[in-house]
């Protein structure tokens, strides 16, 4: 189902005032379309075509697989015939074949970025990967509302976690270290910290 915005919404998503939607509209610069209510709502092919996007009428349906490193050749091949069967069985058109060589925790893999450009503009009819963390390790559940409101289904053929078990293991150390990293740089501002409750007047001894 298409995005739907009201009329509040849709000037925000743009930038603009409700006021200069309702001058456009009467205008006929950006018409919108209106309820059974009369009221004024507008689309995501509207936002779209707005931003220089248009969408495409003709979607894809598109395959999607990932695998951390290149030493997962094994697992990369499985997931590749798992989803060949799977589409065929289900006779499936499938338009594209995507895949990326990346942690699941990377959300800037130059293709997931790619598929969710083409989710947003509209060109995507179905998604099919193998498992949850193909897709992303965390978060699963925004991503799938995120192409549920464009129009997108997200197919999984396993609804289980897959992931060998040395990929999991790196995406916890990397996790880790992000949070180790963190605290160490919490570690340099110490000081100034205790400099600064030191100097900070006490709010008890304060006279009203």
């Amino acid at each position: 189902m298409m995005n739907i915005y009201r009329l509040n919404e849709f000037a925000k998503l743009i930038g603009k005032s409700v006021q200069t939607l309702q001058r456009w509209d009467r205008d006929g610069i950006l018409k919108s379309h209106r309820s059974k209510t009369n009221r004024r709502y507008y689309t995501h092919d509207q936002y779209l075509e707005y931003i220089g996007q248009k969408a495409t009428k003709d979607k894809k349906n598109i395959v999607y697989y990932r695998v951390s490193s290149s030493r997962q050749k094994g697992d990369f091949i499985n997931q590749k015939n798992a989803l060949e069967e799977f589409t065929i069985a289900r006779g499936i058109d499938v338009s594209e074949w995507l895949f990326d060589i990346g942690s699941g925790l990377n959300y800037t893999r130059k293709n997931f970025l790619n598929l969710l450009e083409m989710v947003e503009r509209g060109e995507v009819s179905s998604i099919i990967i193998a498992h949850k963390d193909r897709f992303v390790r965390f978060g699963f559940e925004w991503f799938g509302k995120f192409c549920e409101n464009h129009g997108t289904k997200v197919i999984i053929i396993n609804q289980d976690s897959l992931s060998p078990e040395e990929e999991m293991t790196q995406d916890l150390l990397s996790i880790i270290h992000c949070f180790s990293s963190r605290l160490y740089g919490l570690r340099k501002y110490k000081k100034k910290i205790k400099e600064f409750l030191r100097e900070r007047p006490d709010e008890n001894n304060q006279t009203i």
